[in-house]
Parts: structure tokens; sequence; C-alpha cells
């Protein structure tokens, strides 16, 4: 589903940039966007008195493997479980083949014992934040207009055209499962 943003889909691209761009925050290096779920920057994931401070018990790194973004297991020993997704933040990188699991781990890692996640990528706008609109649509049950509209509120974030897209897609699903089976 990768791709460059179909013509259909760029009308409602725009409403959705509208809200994005009624963001008045400054990007800082981390904002709680969700009780005990974060977005922040590379800085901050790789700032391991900074996540202890925060009670950070899990870290998702949607920039593993890029160029400047140290993350694995080891890095964080026995403080943090770590997940690594190797996203591009691009007009044809398919994340949506990562929502479900991504979801999954910031699920489960809610769902521990004072558990914290940490979502981020390099800067902390558009990979961990897609990422975390689509854990809000598939575990919350939000919209995607209604997760774009939470996170507003607490993070400046930016998904880029193509994760809108993929979002979009992804909204449209889960309004149709919700329409057939509305138990789930």
């Amino acid at each position: 589903m990768s791709g460059s943003v179909q013509p259909q889909n760029l009308l409602l691209i725009k409403e959705l940039e509208l809200i994005l761009d009624s963001c008045t925050l400054e990007l800082v290096p981390v904002d709680e966007v969700w009780p005990h779920l974060y977005i922040g920057n590379v800085a901050i994931a790789q700032n391991r008195g900074a996540l202890h401070k925060l009670g950070i018990t899990h870290v998702l790194n949607a920039a593993h493997s890029k160029q400047g973004s140290i993350g694995d297991q080891g890095y964080y020993g026995n403080s943090c479980v770590y997940f690594g997704i190797p996203a591009e933040d691009s007009d044809h990188f398919d994340l949506s083949r990562y929502f479900k699991p991504a979801a999954d781990f910031i699920h489960k890692a809610l769902k521990s014992k004072d558990g914290k996640v940490l979502v981020h990528c390099i800067m902390g706008m558009s990979r961990s934040a897609t990422l975390v609109l689509a854990f809000l649509m598939l575990r919350r049950n939000l919209s995607l207009a209604n997760a774009l509209k939470h996170v507003v509120q607490r993070r400046a974030i930016y998904p880029n055209r193509n994760f809108l897209s993929l979002l979009l897609t992804l909204d449209t699903q889960l309004t149709r499962q919700r329409r057939f089976c509305p138990l789930l």
C-alpha cells in the first residue's frame, strides 16, 4: 500500500493537515501524549538518565538502524524493553506493515506493572507520531481525526503525507469493521 498519495485522499489529507497546523506547541524533546505514552526524539531516547527520571520501561524506536539512532536491547540493558522498527520517513515507505506490531507492543507495555512507553524517531514528529496514532486507532478505538486532535494538543507532530494516507486507509478499514462488527 506504499507509494505516493492517492488523488482521492488528497482532499482528506489536506483536512488532516489543517488539524496538524492548528498545533501551537513548540517542539521539545519529549511529551506525554496519552497516559504513560510518550513521543520523543532521538536525543531523549539516548539519555538513559532522562528515561529513568520519566520512569520509561519500554522504548519503541521507529528509526531503528538509521544513522544517529542508537538502539538495541543491549544499549538499554535491563532498564527498558526495546523494540526497533527500521522505518524511513519518506513518501514511499510502507509503515502500515508495522501498525499492528507497534500497537501490540505499546498495548502490552502499558498493561505491564508501571509500564511507560517512549516512542521515538529522529525528530519525534513523523514516524513515531504515526505509530502512536495507529495505536490510538487500533487499541483505543479513536478515529484518525480524533487521534490527531488529541495528540496535537500535547505535542507538535507532522506525519508526512504518505503516512497520513496509510493512516486514512487504516481509518477506513476500522470504520468498516466497526460498522459490520459493532463489538470490535
